[in-house]
């Protein structure tokens, strides 16, 4: 957004102006520039200010995406407000933009890495506050980036530079957030408050699921039980009443459903007239006909085509659905969450296959046209060995020669060269594109990377500095790597917020300030530092 940057200091300027000439010599002290500067790095006042101008974003790029498929979006999931703040400098500095690019927060990940109970599984046990907490402090990280960016412009204006254009058309790091409420903690009521919670801290866009909220299951794991579809609408409603009652009337929900991978109810619905919602949840369920002299004592029973059923019920009390309805009741949670407020949906697959996202999304498009979906490209898949696969079966249809291939080994490093790997992988870049154009996929997503990254990095880092290659093994694979890629964060002291202090202390103290930067300061060892692209040999290989 153009010229907000310049807009606001302006208007923060004629404010201070004004209450210096209203107090008189006691604001004697009060330098007005400064003040609107400093202003200007804060455009964000309150998580509410962020979640009505972030859910803003998100109708728009839905309308643009309704317009042209081409226009999907993507988010990282981010479990601390370091690793967002680094996601979007680093999407500004090589994308210019952070257009279509939004941030999600994982439950998985917060159960995982910011419970205070330890690492916990993603099944709801972790506090609820952590998830309002881990909003408000990516924002945090966020509007920190934009304060640091902006100071070092204005440094630069001062120094004589030609940035006013920079600083006037400043694009913000402050972007969407997908947040994951889980089955939303207990009865509507907890989902409703809970939900205030996250849209105060900045949430725009809040993700809830139709499982059990007490026996709730990660998605890619096995014995999830839903819940009826009036249970989920009543949530639903109290996200809704959220948003409108704190104000952000466009704020987004998306509507998870967990009935592909599900096979189990914990309570059956009461149909007040044949047909309704309770009426086809039934029909999922497993029933054995019986005659009433063969019911047992306290069974439960169901009249069904005219004929007395008794639902399957499980030692735990739970009810079991039909084998091979999960892909119709996929379908009925979808088109029942478009109909009762939810503007967006999210359904887990078992494998990242277009075709079959498509055979779904297209029967929810028969009913609900402008349906749309949020799509886990989740780390739980074996990308690699489900595209090979799907590599396999295509070339095996067009006749190839398909004998120098293992079909149960398709993984082997040795298949890394062949014409299989190399329309597999063109299959996995296009995936994202694809399936927006083909199965109405708005948003892509990936849950975990930065939970991967982080482990897989500590590996890589750990294996060389406590083995023979020492402090050479940081050097090379990180510090050698942040100055010739540019990151920001290779002058941690500025990415902290040390420059921005300086400044802030010298407006507050003026000359007498004790400030970090200057000579001694190590962090001018990375100034000037030329950007590369070249590729470091491995290490222990002289280049």
């Amino acid at each position: 957004m153009k010229n907000l940057a310049q807009s606001n200091y302006s208007s923060a300027l004629e404010t201070v102006r004004n209450l210096k000439a209203k107090y008189g010599s006691t604001w004697n002290a009060i330098n007005p520039e400064n003040a609107a500067r400093m202003v200007t790095q804060n455009r964000f006042k309150t998580g509410l200010d962020i979640a009505k101008y972030t859910a803003a974003i998100m109708r728009q790029d839905m309308a643009d995406y309704d317009a042209d498929a081409s226009n999907y979006t993507q988010s990282l999931g981010c479990w601390h407000g370091f690793v967002a703040q680094q996601n979007m400098i680093a999407v500004k500095k090589h994308h210019k933009t952070t257009n279509k690019r939004y941030l999600y927060l994982s439950g998985w990940m917060v159960a995982a890495l910011r419970s205070e109970f330890g690492p916990l599984p993603d099944q709801s046990m972790h506090e609820k506050t952590a998830v309002p907490s881990l909003i408000a402090e990516i924002y945090d990280f966020l509007r920190q980036a934009d304060a640091i960016e902006l100071n070092d412009l204005f440094r630069r204006l001062e120094n004589g530079e030609d940035v006013q254009d920079q600083i006037d058309n400043f694009e913000t790091h402050i972007v969407p957030i997908i947040a994951d409420i889980d089955a939303g903690f207990g009865n509507e009521e907890a989902t409703y408050l809970l939900t205030k919670k996250m849209i105060e801290a900045g949430a725009c866009a809040i993700q809830i699921e139709n499982q059990v909220s007490d026996a709730k299951q990660c998605g890619h794991q096995d014995g999830k039980v839903t819940v009826p579809h009036e249970d989920f609408i009543a949530k639903l409603n109290a996200i809704r009443y959220a948003f409108l009652e704190l104000g952000v009337d466009d704020g987004i929900i998306v509507a998870r459903t967990d009935s592909e991978g599900a096979s189990l109810t914990q309570k059956l619905p009461v149909s007040t007239e044949p047909g309704d919602l309770a009426s086809q949840y039934l029909a999922f369920v497993e029933a054995e006909e019986i005659d009433i002299n063969d019911a047992k004592e306290d069974d439960v029973l169901l009249k069904r085509d005219g004929k007395l059923v008794r639902p399957v019920r499980l030692p735990n009390g739970l009810y079991q659905f039909k084998d091979g309805s999960n892909i119709d009741r996929v379908v009925l949670d979808c088109v029942t969450s478009l109909q009762n407020g939810a503007d967006l949906l999210w359904i887990e697959t078992p494998t990242p296959n277009v075709k079959q996202i498509a055979h779904m999304v297209n029967r929810i498009k028969a009913v609900v046209p402008n349906a749309k979906l949020v799509y886990n490209n989740s780390p739980s898949f074996n990308w690699t060995l489900n595209f090979r696969n799907q590599a396999y079966d295509e070339m095996l249809a067009e006749g190839e020669n398909m004998t120098g291939y293992d079909r149960n080994n398709l993984m082997d490093v040795a298949y890394d060269g062949s014409e299989l790997c190399y329309r597999a992988d063109q299959k996995i870049k296009t995936f994202q594109m694809d399936s927006a154009k083909e199965a109405g996929i708005f948003h892509h997503l990936i849950t975990l990377p930065t939970y991967h990254t982080t482990a897989l990095h500590m590996n890589d880092l750990t294996e060389g500095y406590f083995g023979k290659e020492g402090m050479l093994a940081y050097v090379r694979g990180v510090q050698r790597q942040e100055i010739r890629k540019g990151v920001a964060c290779v002058k941690h002291q500025r990415m902290a917020g040390s420059n921005l202090g300086d400044d802030h202390k010298t407006f507050f103290a003026g000359e007498k300030a004790l400030k970090a930067d200057g000579e001694k300061n190590t962090s001018n060892q990375f100034e000037a530092v030329a950007e590369t692209s070249a590729v470091e040999p491995p290490l222990g290989v002289v280049a």
